[in-house]
Formats: C-alpha cells, structure tokens, sequence
C-alpha cells in the first residue's frame, strides 16, 4: 500500500508534528521533549598494592602472577561521550490541550508519553519575510540548552501532488530563495533537517522534466543548508518500506543529491507512517546500499507512531489500534541508523479523527495507552 508520509492542511501547516507557521499558530502545530542521555562509564577500580614476602616460595607453579606495582598516580580513563539531547519546543498543541484540560482523566498519559517528547518543528507555509526569523527563534532556543532542534522545510512547490497537503512555493526559483531565508536562521549549533517529506517518494505526478528540476533543486538546498550551518545534518525522503523499492528509491535519491555529502548526511523513513522500526532498518540499509556515497550516509526513522506496526488493511488515516513508537534519540545503537525520531507529533490529525493537523485528544491517548 502507497500512501504519503504526511498531511498538511491548505494553509501550510503539518499533520503530526510541531508547526511553526507565520503569525498565529497553526490548526497543526504540535510539540516535542528531552530525551535523556546514555550514562557515562565508571572508571575502573584501581588495584591495590600488594606486599612483598621476605622469604617468597620456591615453588611458582601454584602462586598467581605478581601484581604490578601502583603507579605514583592514577592513570586517567577514557569516559565514553553522552549522545546530544533532542530540543523540545515548548508551543504545541498538544502543550495547549494539557495546560487547559487540569482534569482531564487522559492528561497524566498524553503529557508524560507525548507532550514531554521531543518532536520536529515544521515550516510548511511559504512566507519569505519571516521564515529566517522563526528558523533562528527555533535553533537559538534548543542552542541555548545544548540541545538538537530537529526541522523539517515543507514548501516545494506542487508538494503531496495536489493532496491534502497542497502548498508551498508558487515555483522552484521562488523556492530557492526561501530556502536561502530559512537557512540563514540555522545558526552555527547542530540542527538535523528533514528536508521536504514525501518530495521524492512522491514525485511521480511530475512530468520528467519536472521531476529534474524538482531534484535539482532539493540537491541544492542541501548544499545551501550545510554551507550555511557546517553542524546542520541534512536528510532526504526516502518513503518508507511498503513504498518504493529500495533500488528504484535510491536511483531517485541520487538525482536529488542525497549521495553526495556536501547536500546529504543520509536519508529519512516513515514520517507519519507505521511500519516497524525493524522493517524501516532494514529498508533503510538497502536504499544506503543502492544509493552509495560515503559510509557516513546514515538514516533516521520517524517512530512516532509504530509501535504496533502498520495496519494489515493498509489504513492510513488515523487507523485504530496503533500505538506510540521508540522515543526520540540520537543514540540507536544501531550501525547507520542515526537517530529514532518523532518527525510527526501522535495525536494530530491525518484527517479523520478531526480535520487534516487537529489536535485530537481521543486519538492520542488511544495512541499512548
């Protein structure tokens, strides 16, 4: 079953995720949280000294090695280096429905299981004057608490191929320059940017010329930003694992750029979606194996959402029995997995438990019960 990773009502705000649109706030904006960080190491016990005998047994056979004897001073260990915390911006949705609902029977689990997770920050309107400014406001908030905002630029133009999603940029050279804006708001702390879900994917509705230029141009936005934020690490849509096949994926990844590192630190999967962590993994290592490039292309995989997996019906919209997936880290353990991330914010609307970006209190506390 195809279906796209994300929704966004008309106004440019999207489904799932936090929006940090012109203005007034968005029907779609939702919020994120800290993850905390791995524990560092103990350093090892020192042995202590042992004592001399004055008259030592001829016999070897049956006594231990002798122990080096104390150095005057400890020798210093190596500690192993805590991963970054995720930024949690602090103007969701979700935050809302919490802060005016102090009664509510639901509100312990939906604030403890999604409004203290850290989630992406979405700029899915096109307004130029103003983007540069609300980027900054986004990356010097999570830079001042030495933490990693995650972003996600949504104005392609014809982006979800005239979908709910509809919106962005009037034309690709408009879209050049509100890229240049919205990089210059990244600043010079590490920022992960999950550039323009489902642009790749779902591209088919573009006549190849039009697809050309598309990947042209998402080649040079992910130049523009890491040249911009050095620290920026900068990922492509590569669907999801019930999506395309990961040679024909990765054959259109390498169009847009994603194989080279001056525009690409690797790709995404699964934004809005739900397919098993284990399976976006999977999926994830064959596209980066098609794609090639460098070994240091990695993936991140959008977890909000699949704890339960996909639905067997292929249900896209708000479908029952799902559940909350891993949550956030840049720590996976897991060779060219990146980071598990909540690109889209459980609990906002695909369109069915409300309209398209709603904050739909019922579906997120069935989604983290």
């Amino acid at each position: 079953m195809v279906v796209a990773a994300s929704v966004v009502v008309a106004v440019g705000g999207a489904t799932g995720v936090l929006s940090a649109l012109d203005g007034h706030r968005p029907s779609d904006e939702a919020g994120p949280t800290v993850t905390s960080s791995p524990r560092l190491l103990p350093l090892p016990a020192v042995p202590p000294p042992t004592t001399a005998s004055a008259s030592p047994s001829p016999s070897v056979s049956a006594s231990p090695k002798p122990r080096p004897a104390p150095s005057a001073t400890r020798k210093r260990t190596k500690t192993v280096a805590a991963a970054p915390l995720l930024y949690r911006h602090p103007d969701s949705q979700v935050l809302d429905w919490v802060r005016a609902h102090p009664g509510d029977s639901r509100r312990a689990v939906i604030e403890s299981r999604i409004a203290d997770r850290p989630a992406a920050v979405w700029f899915a309107d096109f307004t130029p004057s103003t983007i540069t400014a609300r980027v900054r406001a986004v990356t010097s908030a999570a830079a001042a608490q030495g933490r990693v905002p995650v972003v996600v630029p949504y104005a392609v133009p014809q982006r979800d191929c005239g979908g709910a999603s509809d919106g962005g940029a009037p034309d690709l050279a408009a879209y050049d320059g509100w890229i240049d804006r919205f990089a210059a708001g990244l600043g010079s702390g590490e920022v992960v940017v999950i550039l323009e879900p489902d642009a790749i994917a779902q591209s088919d509705c573009l006549s190849e010329g039009e697809q050309a230029d598309r990947f042209a141009s998402l080649a040079r936005a992910g130049r523009v930003l890491k040249a911009a934020d050095p620290k920026a690490r900068v990922y492509y849509d590569a669907g999801h694992s019930d999506w395309n096949p990961a040679a024909e994926q990765a054959s259109l990844l390498d169009q847009a750029g994603a194989a080279s590192p001056r525009s690409s630190d690797g790709i995404f999967t699964n934004v809005s979606n739900f397919h098993r962590t284990a399976d976006e993994i999977g999926y994830a290592r064959q596209v980066l194996a098609a794609l090639g490039g460098p070994a240091s292309l990695g993936a991140v995989v959008d977890t909000s959402r699949n704890g339960n997996g996909a639905p067997a019906d292929g249900e896209w919209c708000d479908p029952a029995g799902r559940k909350i997936g891993q949550a956030p880290t840049l720590n996976t353990h897991e060779s060219r997995i990146d980071a598990y991330l909540w690109v889209k914010l459980p609990g906002e609307s695909d369109g069915c438990k409300g309209s398209p970006g709603s904050f739909s209190a019922e579906y997120a506390y069935e989604l983290a019960r």
